[in-house]
């Protein structure tokens, strides 16, 4: 068995904080959703109770076209699951 060398092991410290990183982000990115969820079905209760739509497809619109100028094809990918989270069950 070799011993890792000096660089090697700096890399796999650097690497392995990096993941916490990661893992501590998608923590507070899972909170955010389930605040953004929570938020969507306040504003869904409030536009029923006034006779509303439960959806609003010119707002989901405008958080479509939001998501894809920030963050390309993929954010539009992003930006439909998370409206399906926040719809709730249609």
């Amino acid at each position: 068995m070799t011993t890792p060398t000096p660089e090697a092991a700096g890399t796999e410290t650097v690497i392995a904080e990096k993941r916490r990183r990661i893992d501590d982000l998608d923590t507070r990115i899972i909170d955010l959703v389930r605040e953004r969820m929570t938020v969507s079905g306040q504003i869904q209760h409030e536009r029923i109770g006034a006779g509303g739509r439960r959806v609003s497809l010119n707002r989901e619109m405008e958080v479509l076209t939001h998501y894809s100028a920030e963050l390309g094809r993929p954010g539009t990918t992003l930006a439909m699951t998370l409206l399906e989270l926040c719809r709730g069950k249609v």
